[in-house]
């Protein structure tokens, strides 16, 4: 049996701030409206397993200039990383996600900001900022949000405008050249119409010296801009419209490779692995700039029984990324090596142009005393142009586009005071046409019907049991960057899950302690899979017979006292591929633990999912102390435990973690009311080097996390 293990740091924080505290005062949390299942609700009547995340325990992820990756751990189960840098992230909740580094590539989470999916990875980065709350809905969603959702959901709800005038402005200040903006004003422009704006400026200088070329503070730099606005116009009690648009803008470094960091045999850093320094002979020190422009349309009309809902939105973006993709240089051929031996150079230049049309129409009841139910329809197209340089061949450009059609349905019904059942059921049509130079083309389609069964038991009015079935499908997918290399696509065949969870939502203490748990398991048939890299560089997907998942999932909440709060969360992930016959290129430098094959091919039956973290961890610790009768001194803590995880889909002793954290600080002066803010904050205070993934087809490459950054924050509510 492995062992489960916590940072020490954040274990003792919570020891000594349960045991070393005074008796409690009277004190509740604030009750937390979710929208799981497109409607408010109150996190204890959602037969789901939703952790959210919000105020402090998100804002401060963000200090130090992190991206939409410093969620990963925040809840657990869930986990996060790229090896694009700040545009297309790869996310997983109970082990399930994709390693696909193409632009192309479709993903078992979906990503929903202010209720319009974004199918692509370069919209799933959008900045985050102005945010009210962010839900992870864990788990199969296929009733109400449709095909590639088998691992679940993070949405994401932006604060809307009111007829209340409100204005906010924080700025961060910290080591790296790093500088922080996010600033926002909303109120009524007449009694029918309300306006918000938001912005946000984040900055950091390049810090990392390029000893090859001998520049100093040559890469690891950005600049991301962003604003996004709404107007609220609602003339009656019946009708409103809500116009939203975004614009991003981002210039900076592409994820940083470091060639040949660990020794043959071990996961461990070793003496060729310098955080301040690279030995690049290409790629430009690795550039990226990518633009987003994005608008949506909500119309909703009240009726006096039913709403009718619409929601329309249109996305475009564009940009490219260029990387020293082997880290280094050095040649057996060469009188000099830099990192290590590196059998050929690669550099590499992806380039994607971006555009979805969403169409969303509901009609749902009003709140019925027993009876709630919400039918619609769902229409999708996207088309993505993705080109490809690797420079010593002319570059290839591949054209991809899909078309999805859904129509859905939910009702829950309450069959006593206690007792609710909740059914949804959705018929998805996906078709996707693939094209390249030379007449290349593939076109896959599928439809398929997804839905789910709930049924939950109110134990009283602050506890609730709960149990779902639930199905859910990802659609076909092509991957076409190996046509870029004369290589044939490959297709994966659609995958299907079966789901059970059992959970339990409680409220104690006077409404003082929060709990949500929950037990999963689930079987994915005909799974997909992408083999990456390999000595032969290729990226193919793959579907395995079967893989498998099982684990649980813990979020708590205490408030102790007044001025006292802490949140610990956990969970456990086992995941399985079962399919004897299935096998993978081999990496080229590296030491597999798996059976290898006459081909030299490697079985990977038996092994884990790839970057499936078997245990996450979290917890933060607030404490504030008044100061006369409307300020406060506070401190805040965070940190953040990822388990043993594998990289790819064979076991190699160096392509693996067996256990990370990371931990942030945050100490300062308030008014109580939360009007003005003066902050001394910290990330990753420990200064940990976390490998957070790897490059196999050439040396021992890999990438690692961002440095520590102290700084100053200011803000201020008005």
């Amino acid at each position: 049996m492995k062992r489960i293990t916590v940072p020490r740091l954040a274990l003792t924080t919570a020891i000594v701030a349960t045991l070393g505290t005074a008796a409690p005062a009277i004190a509740q949390l604030e009750e937390v409206i979710v929208t799981a299942q497109k409607r408010e609700q109150s996190l204890l009547d959602v037969p789901l397993s939703v952790a959210t995340l919000s105020g402090e325990r998100l804002s401060a992820i963000f200090e130090g200039g992190a991206d939409i990756r410093g969620l990963s751990a925040r809840v657990p189960g869930l986990y996060v990383e790229s090896s694009n840098g700040r545009v297309a992230p790869r996310f997983y909740i109970r082990g399930l996600g994709n390693i696909d580094f193409d632009l192309a590539a479709s993903q078992p989470v979906s990503i929903i900001m202010d209720e319009v999916v974004k199918e692509n990875v370069v919209l799933k980065s959008f900045p985050l900022f102005d945010i009210e709350q962010v839900e992870v809905l864990r788990g199969p969603q296929g009733s109400l949000f449709g095909r590639n959702t088998t691992a679940g959901i993070i949405k994401f709800d932006s604060r809307k405008p009111t007829q209340e005038f409100e204005g906010r402005a924080k700025v961060d200040i910290g080591e790296l050249d790093t500088f922080n903006f996010e600033g926002a004003v909303g109120g009524g422009l007449t009694d029918t119409l309300a306006g918000r704006i938001a912005v946000l400026h984040q900055n950091r200088g390049d810090w990392i010296d390029n000893d090859f070329t001998g520049e100093n503070d040559a890469l690891g730099g950005f600049t991301e801009k962003a604003v996004k606005g709404f107007l609220l116009y609602e003339p009656n009690d019946r009708f409103s419209a809500l116009l939203g648009a975004h614009h991003r803008d981002l210039d900076g470094t592409a994820a940083v490779f470091r060639a040949n960091i660990f020794t043959p045999g071990t996961n461990n850093l070793n003496e060729n692995y310098d955080r301040e320094t690279v030995f690049f002979d290409e790629g430009d020190n690795n550039p990226q700039k990518y633009r987003n422009t994005g608008v949506n349309l909500k119309l909703q009309y009240d009726f006096d029984a039913v709403t009718l809902t619409s929601i329309t939105a249109w996305e475009d973006a564009e940009g490219s990324s260029l990387g020293d993709i082997d880290g280094g240089f050095g040649a057996s051929f060469l009188p000099f090596m830099g990192p290590g031996f590196i059998p050929f150079p690669s550099q590499t230049q992806d380039s994607a142009d971006v555009r979805q049309i969403t169409q969303e129409f509901r009609l749902s009841t009003n709140a019925g005393e027993r009876l709630n139910w919400q039918v619609g329809m769902f229409f999708f197209d996207g088309t993505l142009d993705v080109e490809t340089n690797p420079f010593f061949i002319p570059p290839t450009t591949v054209e991809h586009e899909n078309t999805s059609f859904a129509l859905f349905g939910q009702a829950d019904y309450a069959l006593t005071d206690a007792w609710t059942v909740t059914a949804g059921l959705r018929w998805t049509d996906d078709d996707k046409d693939f094209a390249a130079p030379n007449g290349i083309s593939e076109s896959v389609s599928d439809d398929q019907m997804s839905g789910d069964l709930a049924v939950s038991y109110a134990a009283n009015d602050t506890s609730t049991y709960w149990a779902k079935v639930g199905t859910g499908f990802r659609a076909p997918s092509i991957q076409g960057r190996d046509v870029a290399f004369g290589a044939a696509p490959s297709i994966a065949d659609s995958e299907t899950i079966n789901s059970i969870e059992v959970g339990y939502k409680a409220e104690y203490m006077n409404n003082r302690v929060r709990l949500n748990a929950a037990l999963f398991y689930y079987e994915v048939d005909d799974i997909q899979f992408t083999a990456v890299g390999g000595a032969a560089n290729f990226i193919q997907l793959v579907n395995a017979n079967q893989g498998t998942g099982q684990g649980l999932e813990l979020d708590l909440e205490w408030m102790i006292s007044d001025n006292l709060t802490v949140t610990l969360g956990g969970a456990y992930a086992d995941t399985e591929i079962n399919d004897r016959e299935l096998r993978v290129g081999a990496c080229a430098a590296c030491t597999i633990n798996n059976p290898v094959d006459a081909d030299n091919r490697v079985l990977v039956d038996g092994n884990p999912f790839p970057n499936a973290p078997e245990t996450t961890f979290n917890f933060t610790a607030s404490y504030s102390i008044p100061v006369g009768r409307e300020s406060e001194l506070f401190a805040f803590t965070d940190w953040a435990y990822q388990g043993d995880t594998q990289f790819f889909l064979y076991d190699a002793a160096e392509f693996k973690t067996d256990g990370q954290f990371e931990g942030g600080l945050r100490v300062g002066w308030r008014l109580r009311d939360g009007s003005m803010e003066a902050a001394l904050f910290g990330r990753n205070i420990t200064d940990e080097e976390n490998v957070q993934g790897a490059i196999d087809f050439n040396n021992l490459t890999g990438f690692t996390n961002e440095p520590r950054v102290f700084g100053l924050s200011l803000s201020r509510l008005f």
